[in-house]
């Protein structure tokens, strides 16, 4: 992806304070963890202009793939690949979390058949582990997942090692790093800080 909108991606996540930076008084993730960055993409929904440029990041990825369908992780990755597989015009599917208790108790919501290819759309990683299990329910059905993508990405090694273990390519539109440079050349953060930020994500290790 051109760097200028990556970098223009990771301003406008700041802006609308989607991304948080704290690190005197980190931020507790729901696993417990004490987190110096805080992401809650979800909060693009509500800014036209950013979830455009987002939806134009993700179709100018997905351009040069063979792809049949765009799968949204369920729940913060489906309203991005709503508004991708509208660009794209492609059809859309969605991935539940679990399979659903009733009905015909489907996991994959939407029609994908096998042997087609699916891009995945997540809205972040930190371990990855919501959008492999997304990707595998696919595999499962028979699908090719050609690459699983998100807007953001903690750049945790174990979400490097589960990807890798898992069979899946994935790529994330901002990055740990573009952020903790920006904040860091907008004088949001201090030198110092950013080596603490990043510090603290190459120390982490997860149980």
């Amino acid at each position: 992806m051109v760097i200028i909108l990556r970098q223009t991606i990771a301003q406008r996540l700041i802006d609308i304070n989607a991304l948080k930076v704290n690190v005197q008084e980190p931020f507790t993730w729901s696993s417990g963890i004490q987190s110096p960055v805080y992401c809650d993409n979800r909060l693009t929904m509500s800014y036209p202009d950013v979830r455009q440029t987002i939806a134009k990041a993700f179709v100018n990825e997905i351009k040069g793939l063979d792809v049949d369908v765009i799968a949204g992780c369920a729940t913060a990755g489906i309203p991005h690949a709503a508004f991708v597989s509208d660009q794209l015009n492609l059809p859309m599917v969605y991935v539940r979390s679990k399979a659903k208790g009733h009905g015909l108790k489907n996991m994959i919501e939407g029609k994908v058949d096998q042997s087609e290819r699916v891009v995945v759309i997540e809205d972040l990683i930190s371990t990855g582990t919501s959008a492999i299990k997304a990707a595998e329910a696919l595999r499962e059905q028979g699908c090719h997942v050609v690459k699983v993508l998100s807007i953001f990405s903690y750049g945790l090694n174990e979400a490097e090692d589960n990807f890798k273990e898992a069979g899946f390519e994935y790529e994330s539109l901002v990055t740990f790093d573009d952020v903790a440079s920006l904040l860091t050349t907008n004088g949001n953060i201090t030198e110092k800080e950013r080596e603490q930020v990043l510090n603290w994500r190459d120390d982490l290790v997860l149980s």
